[in-house]
């Protein structure tokens, strides 16, 4: 089977990037200017079993909010490419990760619709949100709102407990990985949908 791959590139006045995203594995290389985000993705690629390389320059002397939100994008629509027709995959992805005093819950469908359920009970993650070091709490949520749109799949976040802001990022986006690679996987011959396509 050939390998599922994908490389997109975008450049707005905000922001130039591009994702080379490799399905199947291989090596990860995160750089978008903004730490703790490369951090984050570098988890995804790991657990996810993702080959991955991101390079993003970015109005970071304004905030990373374009950054973070544009690499959502690009990253969306490499995952959209790199699937094709989702002959043969899984489809559903669901993951339980604990990182210490937390707890996070990511399942996905890549149904070719997107939807955003984001729980998370954390008040630092929501409206007002709060800094892990420079790194806006809320951008999380606009990260995952930006990949599922732009990657056409439901992405359900549930975080029922946690008080270490790093723990309850760590653990959603460890989740993300492995709930992906579970829904990319081949595990069959057809479309997973009785509507025959997705």
């Amino acid at each position: 089977m050939a390998q599922r791959t994908a490389t997109i590139s975008r450049k707005t006045n905000e922001t130039d990037i591009t994702a080379s995203l490799c399905l199947d594995g291989g090596q990860y290389s995160i750089n978008t200017g903004v730490g703790f985000f490369d951090h984050m993705i570098d988890h995804v690629a790991r657990h996810g079993g993702l080959g991955l390389n991101i390079t993003a320059k970015g109005d970071t002397h304004v905030d990373d909010h374009h950054t973070v939100e544009d690499v959502g994008i690009v990253l969306g629509q490499a995952l959209v490419e790199a699937l094709g027709d989702k002959r043969g995959i899984e489809r559903f992805g669901f993951a339980s990760v604990p990182m210490e005093d937390t707890l996070a819950r990511v399942s996905v469908d890549l149904s070719g619709r997107q939807a955003v359920v984001y729980d998370v009970k954390s008040t630092a993650f929501r409206a007002g949100g709060s800094k892990i070091g420079t790194f806006d709490t809320q951008l999380v949520e606009e990260f995952l709102s930006a990949f599922s749109n732009n990657g056409r799949f439901n992405c359900h976040v549930e975080v029922p407990y946690g008080s270490n802001h790093h723990h309850i990022a760590e653990a959603i986006f460890k989740a993300l990985g492995r709930a992906l690679r579970q829904a990319v996987s081949i595990t069959g011959d057809q479309v997973p949908s009785t509507k025959g396509m997705l």
